[in-house]
């Protein structure tokens, strides 16, 4: 692909080659570059032969560079193009399952390995070509988040249901072999893909470690909204005890025999089983926190670490002070009322309530899924000063949320301020003290 250039900084390698604005790059060492990650890639090699098209003439200039000295130049768009659609029609999918008034960008549906390099997304590698997968190994893309769900390949394809069937471990073992390292994770959905299956699902990716580093396993979310959709379980207390139950000596093994505890239940999973979340140490380096895995643990030992730095003024509990109210999902609401209750803040009387989801209906029990709506309903009678809340709530670009509703027009509904706050520890305390009267 051709990508004009829109602007080239004045000093930089391109400018000293006397390549401007308006220009085309059309190859780099002779390789057609398709996109971001390969400019990227092609760019940070040493011995360079850069082929420019300039007012209808093609030049080639050749020439020596630093590794990762860059090369000055800006284009036009993101040089990604268009994003890589889900081919798959997932028995779980949880966007067949939003409300007609879901915000349309909840509704797109990508699985684009080029995201899963960039931001964590996790993709199934059922639209990537044989020719794309060996792309994705030149370019050392390391590492990616691939969701599993089965290793085997009836069961995952009874769940996934993919346009094109591929066999995910033999494609695991070439990213493997190709110097290729990724995160893995399964949506588990009880009397499918847990029990037995999830047993050999570990056993197949610990076949694979390092290149597999760490392997999510997370329960499958339903809505209210499944109309002519399969029918499928959700965990209750027995089921998601059954599987920690099942993972619990795996880790034990894993963290023995390699160091690590390779397996990773999601905070939620022992939330429903009614357990303790795993100490801070358990979670290692928290690869794979935006999945759901060591949120909670993470912001308790940030707020209790920033607790015994605070200032002992600030820690000198007093009854009354300014009236707050954290609004959290239900499955949250306990931890966070306990944390709290164990280190006040002087001047700030704060309540916890937990928000019922009338919008996915009350099987989704998350913070990070309720909307203005639903807040605006089930907080107009409380007496608070403001209501503080979880920036995943929110879509940080234009603080909207997941039913469309902006930040700004929830605050006027409600008549008092709703604070966003940082998902991390210290975010929450530095809140709190922002309100005391110390």
């Amino acid at each position: 692909m051709k990508h004009k250039i829109k602007a080239v900084e004045e000093g930089s390698i391109a400018w000293q080659l006397g390549i401007r604005s308006g220009d085309t790059l059309i190859s780099i060492n002779g390789e057609e570059v398709i996109d971001f990650i390969d400019y990227q890639a092609l760019s940070s090699e040493e011995n360079m032969v850069l082929t420019v098209e300039s007012a209808g003439e093609i030049t080639d200039y050749s020439f020596q560079k630093d590794g990762y000295e860059p090369l000055g130049m800006e284009f036009f768009g993101d040089m990604l193009g268009k994003t890589r659609d889900c081919v798959n029609h997932c028995r779980f999918c949880f966007v067949d399952q939003l409300p007609p008034n879901a915000r349309p960008t909840m509704k797109e549906k990508d699985d684009d390995w080029r995201l899963s390099l960039m931001m964590g997304n996790f993709i199934t590698l059922t639209n990537v070509s044989d020719a794309e997968l060996d792309r994705i190994i030149r370019r050392r893309a390391s590492p990616l988040y691939i969701s599993v769900h089965a290793t085997d390949n009836r069961v995952r394809n009874d769940l996934v249901r993919p346009l094109t069937k591929c066999d995910i471990m033999e494609r695991l073992r070439k990213l493997r072999e190709g110097g290729i390292s990724f995160h893995a994770q399964a949506v588990v959905c009880p009397g499918i893909n847990d029990g037995p299956v999830l047993k050999q699902t570990i056993d197949d990716l610990l076949s694979l470690y390092p290149a597999c580093l760490s392997f999510a396993v997370v329960p499958v979310g339903l809505t209210r909204f499944r109309s002519g959709l399969d029918d499928l379980k959700m965990f209750d207390r027995a089921s998601a005890k059954a599987l920690l139950d099942l993972v619990n000596p795996i880790r034990a093994f894993c963290k023995g025999h390699f160091g690590s505890n390779f397996v990773f239940p999601s905070d939620e999973m022992y939330i429903l089983a009614g357990e303790e979340l795993p100490e801070d140490s358990e979670y290692e380096d928290y690869s794979q926190i935006d999945n759901g895995v060591g949120l909670c643990r993470s912001l308790i030992t940030e707020f209790e670490y920033a607790y015994e730095d605070m200032p002992p003024e600030y820690k000198r509990a007093k009854a009354g002070g300014r009236k707050l109210l954290a609004a959290c999902g239900v499955s949250f609401k306990p931890i966070l009322e306990r944390l709290l209750d164990e280190h006040p803040v002087s001047g700030v009387d704060i309540r916890v309530k937990a928000i019922i989801n009338d919008f996915f209906g009350d099987t989704v029990t998350v913070s990070g899924l309720i909307t203005g709506g639903d807040l605006i309903r089930q907080l107009e009678n409380e007496d608070c000063e403001a209501v503080l809340i979880t920036q995943t709530m929110l879509r940080q670009e234009d603080m909207r949320f997941l039913d469309d509703m902006l930040l700004s027009e929830a605050e006027e509904k409600l008549g008092k301020p709703i604070i966003p706050v940082g998902r991390t520890g210290e975010e929450l305390l530095e809140t709190l003290k922002a309100f005391s009267d110390v």
